[in-house]
């Protein structure tokens, strides 16, 4: 299902980017622009990223790093 209609991110975007390891919402808004222009998503974004995230056991380092990396700028 298309979760943003702006940029056209459907919800195996987003679990495909969770299953590359990405654990914050805000970097999922950078790699795909979910939730980044109108907001209307944004609830729906962050509930099939929240279910994306639990099904996953943990993130690959390098990932970790680069949340880490983002954080901090």
């Amino acid at each position: 299902m298309i979760v943003c209609l702006c940029h056209r991110v459907s919800d195996r975007d987003i679990h495909l980017e969770v299953a590359s390891g990405t654990r914050c919402f805000e970097v999922l808004q950078d790699e795909t622009r979910v939730a980044s222009s109108c907001g209307s998503c944004h609830d729906c974004a962050r509930e099939v990223f929240e279910s994306a995230c639990a099904r996953q056991p943990h993130p690959p380092a390098v990932r970790v790093a680069e949340i880490a990396a983002s954080a901090a700028s």
